[in-house]
């Protein structure tokens, strides 16, 4: 079901989330916020690009079938 891609996009939320959890606590507040914005953004994006995937597969095999 998930693609290399997908594992990418995971993979580097994951590591966001725990980058910002590690600047909260060890080094300061505001870069752990800042940090922690990045993984809806990163999520957000794997949605839209699997969204667009999802649509060009459709495509071409409604094409194939006319």
């Amino acid at each position: 079901m998930f693609q290399k891609l997908d594992y990418l996009f995971l993979g580097s939320a994951f590591a966001s989330l725990a980058a910002s959890v590690g600047l909260w606590f060890l080094v300061n507040h505001d870069y752990g916020v800042y940090v922690g914005v990045w993984v809806p953004s990163i999520l957000s994006l794997w949605v839209g690009i699997r969204v667009v995937l999802l649509a060009a597969t459709v495509a071409s095999k409604s094409d194939q079938k006319g």
